[in-house]
C-alpha cells in the first residue's frame, strides 16, 4: 500500500505521476500540511503547473491513532463528491473531486486556496454575519431538498463511519470512567461533568437520540456540519470532509450547526436567523432537533473531540445546563 508521506517527496512524485495526476514535465515545488483536520492524513501539493489537496484515509483518526476508524472512508466521501455534482448550485460550494485511488484510499481535490476554516469563532468576540448565515443554511436546504429519497435505501450509509460517530457523541462522553480526565482540559471540568453522566434520565433521553442518529432517514446529510467543515475563501464560504455523510434525519445536521452557534457565543438574532432560513423548520421534529442540539453542545464540553473554546468553567457549567434541559424537557 502506497503511504502519503510529506517528507517523501521523491515518492510522492512517483506516485502521481504513475496515476497520470501528475506530468513527467511537471514537479512538486512543495507539499505541506493543509489544515488542521481530525480525521484524515491531508496535503497541499505545489507544482509548477498549479497545486491540489491530497488526502489519505487510514485505519485509525489521524488526530487520535488510538482510535481505530473505517479506513476506507474517503471512499465514501468521494461517492459523496460525485452525487452532489449533479447540483450545479451545491457543487460550487464544494471542492471538485480530481481524482481517486481507491486501492490506496487516496483522494486528490481542488485547492481552493489559502483558506482558514471558522474554528476562529471560538475564540471571544467572533462572530458570523447575516450573510455567513445565509450561505450555511442554503446549503443545507440544497443539500435535504435535492437529495430526498422516500424510501432509503442503502446508498451512502455509511454504516461503520457511524457507529465511530456514535461512540463518540451519544456514549463515551456520558461513561463515568472512560479513561479520559476532563482536568487536563480545564480544572475542576471532571467534577462539573460527573453529575451529568451519573444522570440516568439523561443518559436514556441520549440512549434514545442515538437511535435515531443510527437510523435510515429520507434526507441526504453532511453528517459533521461544524466550524471545521466550513472554510473562508477568495470566492466565498466552502464546504468540506463530508466523510461522516449518510441518509438520515435533517434534524442532525441543523442541529449540529445550531450547536455549535450556541458554543461560539453566537448572538439569539443569529441563531434564530439559522433557523427561520431553514426551509419547512416547522416540519422538524421540535424534540429530536433540540436533542441533538444538546448533545452535541454536551459532548463537545465533555467527551474526546475537544473544540478550542476560550471560555472559563462558569460558562461551560451554563452550556451544560441548558444542554440539559434541551434533551430532557
Amino acid at each position: 500500500m502506497f503511504i502519503l508521506d510529506a517528507n517523501a517527496t521523491d515518492k510522492l512524485a512517483h506516485y502521481l505521476q504513475k496515476n497520470k495526476w501528475l506530468s513527467h514535465e511537471d514537479h512538486i515545488i512543495s507539499c505541506t500540511k493543509a489544515g488542521e483536520g481530525n480525521m484524515n492524513y491531508v496535503l497541499r501539493i505545489t507544482t509548477n503547473q498549479g497545486s491540489f489537496i491530497i488526502k489519505q484515509s487510514r485505519g485509525y483518526v489521524e488526530k487520535y491513532p488510538q482510535i481505530k476508524a473505517p479506513e476506507k472512508r474517503v471512499l465514501t466521501e468521494a461517492a459523496f463528491y460525485t452525487k452532489i455534482n449533479t447540483l450545479a448550485d451545491l457543487k460550487t460550494q464544494m471542492p471538485d473531486i480530481l481524482g481517486l485511488d481507491s486501492e490506496n484510499n487516496i483522494l486528490l481535490l481542488e485547492d481552493l486556496g489559502q483558506a482558514k476554516d471558522f474554528n476562529i469563532l471560538y475564540q471571544a468576540n467572533q462572530t458570523l454575519t447575516e450573510n455567513n448565515i445565509d450561505v450555511l443554511v442554503q446549503y443545507l436546504n440544497l443539500l435535504h431538498e435535492n437529495f430526498y429519497k422516500a424510501d432509503p435505501d442503502n446508498e451512502l450509509a455509511n454504516t461503520e463511519m457511524r457507529k465511530l460517530n456514535y461512540e463518540h457523541i451519544f456514549n463515551y462522553p456520558f461513561l463515568e470512567e472512560n479513561g479520559f480526565d476532563l482536568d487536563t482540559i480545564q480544572d475542576g471540568l471532571q467534577t462539573l461533568a460527573l453529575k451529568y453522566k451519573k444522570d440516568t434520565v439523561l443518559k436514556q433521553k441520549i440512549a434514545q437520540l442515538g437511535t435515531h442518529y443510527m437510523a435510515k432517514g429520507p434526507y441526504l446529510l453532511h453528517g459533521d456540519f461544524y466550524p471545521a467543515s466550513w472554510l473562508s475563501t477568495a470566492q466565498g464560504i466552502k464546504i468540506i470532509d463530508p466523510e461522516f455523510c449518510y441518509y438520515g434525519l435533517r434534524e442532525f445536521d441543523l442541529g449540529v450547526l445550531i450547536a455549535h452557534l450556541y458554543l461560539s457565543n453566537q448572538s439569539q438574532e443569529i441563531i434564530h436567523l439559522a433557523k427561520t432560513k431553514y426551509l419547512n423548520f416547522n416540519e422538524l421534529d421540535e424534540g429530536i432537533l433540540n436533542g441533538f442540539i444538546g448533545v452535541e453542545i454536551m459532548r463537545r464540553l465533555i467527551g474526546l473531540a475537544q473544540l478550542p473554546l476560550q471560555s472559563d468553567l462558569k460558562n461551560k457549567e451554563k452550556l451544560l445546563a441548558f444542554a440539559y434541559q434541551l434533551i430532557t424537557t
